[in-house]
């Protein structure tokens, strides 16, 4: 198992993945159309969008998280 402490690096990592996956399929299938070499497109643009992705995900997560810290009320607020 990976120990706790690389929780946010995995979430990021998988989270980049599964988003830059899913995103440049979408952009593959409207710019090549289903074909023969849709599958070959999509995986050469995921192969090279996935690094740059992850990248900024670990880069943006910590502004995004104090965005969303001050965008939202404290549980104990809400009682």
């Amino acid at each position: 198992m990976i120990p706790a402490r690389y929780a946010p690096i995995l979430f990021g990592f998988l989270l980049s993945g599964i988003m830059s996956c899913l995103v440049t399929f979408i952009a593959s299938v409207k710019n090549v159309g289903f074909g023969a070499q849709t599958i070959s497109a999509w995986l050469g643009a995921w192969a090279f969008a996935w690094p740059v992705a992850f990248t900024i995900v670990l880069v943006v997560a910590p502004f995004v998280s104090r965005v969303v810290a001050k965008l939202v009320r404290d549980a104990e607020s809400d009682l």
